[in-house]
């Protein structure tokens, strides 16, 4: 990687210490930082060299930037600030502690449904929110979901994601690609992404946290891309039995090839998954620990059942209750009963004779037209 530590300077802007290195990719490292102006830690991305020497791509990152810095939501990391000091390219974001969703679900293994729909709502929480502001995500995965140790989930990396999207095609490689195992079949087929595209990899990261496997496997990037394109998934229960069919039908709707037939935004989605999380009472949402599940169920391809393992504690979010779908029947017909002799007579008699009123005026003014007329030949 061309962007190795010893060519960045420890201190960016003249106001951010680099501390220590959080995560290595292929576009970008991450620090710990300090913001020595005000005295808080940060989390600093510093760009590739190439992407950095790149006076277009600053241009478009510029632009990206600046649009993820004016989101403002719990559930979405803040961009503090951006720049460019001794040809490296930076972003400055919000510290988040903890760990991201990718490494809590190799830690954990499967996720009970009760443990895995706070994370999404949260989740849909602020990529809707970033809907409604215009901004697509475009590289939806759960590298990309920071988790607090108290189970608050940040969405991160709104900028980078879709300045690299403009990147040329010809100058696309593996690491434009990001992360072919969320995108979704338009976008792995070079199409515009949309809203409904973040949805796609929002049902990707469901079904792998409730399966404990990816719903296509591919080491080929093109492969991966066909499969998105053209393979149906398999039903999340063949693979853990324990999902109930309302959830799975759920996830089989987000995973449709054509966006239409998808929740249109992450808001959308939201709405329905915090139905099901309100109303959770009337599902069989408590899912069996995964070593409890029968070997038969469990595909000789997914991550081996962990036992014993500390889940991650639900986020204590505060949802509304979901409002009545209709009325019974019966309820219906009941209430029509009740009030199908509940006549107001004062009004109606009042009504009558003001119509009655108006109605005798009529022949008057005509005696007076009339009166007139024969006045005035």
């Amino acid at each position: 990687m061309e962007n190795s530590t010893s060519s960045i300077p420890p201190l960016l802007g003249k106001r951010y210490q680099l501390q220590k290195p959080l995560a290595t990719g292929g576009m970008a490292v991450v620090y710990k930082g300090l913001d020595l102006w005000l005295e808080r830690p940060v989390a600093i991305k510093i760009l590739r060299q190439d992407y950095s020497s790149d006076i277009a791509f600053r241009q478009r990152f510029h632009h990206e930037a600046k649009a993820a810095a004016n989101l403002s939501h719990p559930n979405i990391v803040t961009v503090y600030d951006f720049g460019l000091d001794q040809e490296q390219l930076y972003i400055v974001m919000e510290f988040v502690p903890g760990k991201d969703l990718k490494s809590l679900i190799k830690e954990h293994g499967l996720y009970s449904a009760n443990d895995a729909l706070p994370l999404l709502i949260q989740a849909c929480a602020g990529i809707g929110y970033a809907h409604r502001s215009g901004l697509i995500h475009c590289d939806v995965k759960p590298q990309n979901f920071l988790v607090t140790p108290d189970g608050r989930l940040k969405v991160t990396d709104f900028g980078i994601a879709r300045a690299l999207a403009t990147v040329p095609a010809d100058e696309q490689n593996e690491i434009v690609w990001g992360s072919p195992q969320y995108f979704s079949p338009e976008q792995a087929a070079g199409g515009a992404p949309s809203p409904a595209s973040d949805v796609y990899s929002l049902g990707v990261i469901f079904y792998e946290m409730l399966t404990g496997r990816l719903p296509f496997i591919s080491s080929d990037p093109l492969e991966l891309a066909r499969m998105h394109r053209e393979v149906l998934p398999n039903p999340p229960h063949r693979y853990n039995p324990q999902i109930p069919p309302a959830l799975e039908q759920i996830i089989m709707k987000v995973l449709s090839k054509e966006p239409a037939a998808r929740y249109r935004t992450a808001d959308q989605l939201g709405r329905v998954l915090q139905s099901l999380n309100t109303r959770s009472e009337d599902y069989n949402f408590t899912s069996a620990p995964p070593s409890q599940a029968a070997p038969s169920q469990v595909s000789s391809r997914s991550r081996p059942p962990v036992s014993a393992v500390e889940r991650i504690p639900s986020a204590p979010v505060s949802l509304p209750a979901a409002p009545p779908l209709y009325l019974p029947p019966r309820a219906q017909s009941s209430m029509e009963e009740d009030h199908s002799l509940d006549i107001d007579w004062f009004t109606t008699v009042l009504g009558l004779i003001c119509t009655l009123a108006v109605g005798g005026l009529i022949p008057f003014w005509l005696y007076i037209w009339f009166l007139l007329r024969s006045l005035n030949p």
